[in-house]
């Protein structure tokens, strides 16, 4: 299994080639620390509405996020 890379503009982590989040292709092996940002209840719900932790870090789409990229 391939170690995920972190996109250095979103921070979303990923194993493909370009972040899936963003389209960036700037991506990084080197970053520390995880947050997994669950979805709401509604499908298409914004989860800083409802998550501190979400809205701190201006994250907008559920998933696997890097605290910081090197």
């Amino acid at each position: 299994m391939a170690k995920p890379r972190a996109c250095r503009e979103c921070h979303f982590l990923t194993i493909e080639d370009q972040c899936p989040n963003c389209r960036s292709t700037n991506l990084s092996s080197s970053y520390t620390g995880i947050v997994v940002i669950l979805p709401g209840s509604k499908p298409h719900d914004d989860p800083r509405k409802h998550s501190y932790i979400a809205s701190r870090l201006n994250i907008d789409k559920p998933g696997k996020y890097a605290l910081k990229v090197r």
